[in-house]
């Protein structure tokens, strides 16, 4: 296939594992240059992909290293603008065009969260509407954000290059939230651009509810003891004990503390500020 590449500014990185079916299907609605990314695969994604569209620039991991693999991705591009996707969303149509625009408009800005819709619905994902109520004092008469959906953002390639972009020690699910306060702490912005829409069609290959709840109270109680005071930290696992799903989390949170605490670096004010205005009102 010949790809439309609808802005110079913008590749599409895409994490995937042992979700062929969906990969192909999106692989081809990306207009844009597209580094995949694969976790380990063993169901033949890594070949099909190549097979399919050669002009995808494709990084086999040797193992799941989780939303770390899309720093991989962020790494090999040569475009100042990081659109992400899964392997089951993509951008719709001039939405990576308008997303580039803010960005390069805006040289405070690090992340430009476009507007999620699921399914063939197209039902606007409920994290939409937390993000146009943000707390925070817009910027540039933009929703300012403390937190993002990777899937649903477009980024700065150096701001999340210097920031460290995912690690290895969250992974995922809610690998955003460190990442976001880290670089509010370095002085950006988050900022919501719902003119750009992203398509998001789950599949169904994904874990169950309780069980995803879980990794999510995991990637929370890890962030926290990464970068918030300790009052907060043992505000976090306080929550977490309150349901089944939350205690869950807490014990696979225990085998990673010890590279957490030894990776500990509490947010600069700006961020805590921020942090402590969107938690009060939440």
């Amino acid at each position: 296939m010949i790809r439309t590449v609808e802005d110079a500014r913008v590749t599409v990185v895409v994490m995937s594992r042992n979700r062929r079916a969906a990969l192909l299907d999106s692989l081809a609605r990306h207009r844009a240059p597209v580094i995949l990314v694969d976790n380990g695969s063993d169901d033949g994604t890594v070949q099909a992909v190549r097979e399919a569209f050669p002009d995808v620039e494709v990084v086999a991991l040797g193992g799941n290293i989780g939303a770390a693999a899309r720093t991989e991705g962020a790494r090999r591009a040569a475009t100042p603008f990081i659109a992400f996707a899964d392997d089951d969303s993509w951008w719709a149509p001039g939405s990576l065009r308008r997303a580039a625009d803010v960005l390069a408009a805006s040289p405070q800005v690090a992340v430009a969260h476009a507007r999620v819709l699921l399914g063939e619905e197209e039902r606007i994902d409920p994290f939409d509407r937390v993000l146009a109520r943000s707390p925070l004092s817009p910027v540039g008469g933009r929703a300012s954000l403390l937190g993002f959906m990777a899937c649903g953002s477009m980024v700065r390639r150096d701001a999340f290059l210097d920031v460290g972009g995912f690690d290895p020690i969250v992974r995922f699910p809610g690998e955003e939230q460190r990442v976001a306060l880290d670089l509010v702490g370095a002085g950006w912005s988050l900022v919501h651009v719902p003119e750009a829409l992203v398509h998001h069609h789950p599949s169904p290959m994904r874990d169950a509810p309780e069980v995803r709840a879980a990794a999510v109270t995991r990637s929370q109680v890890l962030t926290a003891v990464l970068r918030l005071p300790w009052s907060d930290v043992l505000r976090v696992g306080a929550r977490a004990c309150r349901r089944p799903e939350g205690r869950s989390g807490l014990r696979a949170a225990l085998r990673d503390l010890p590279a957490a605490a030894r990776e500990r670096r509490v947010a600069p004010a700006r961020a805590l500020r921020a942090w402590e205005t969107v938690r009060r009102a939440g």
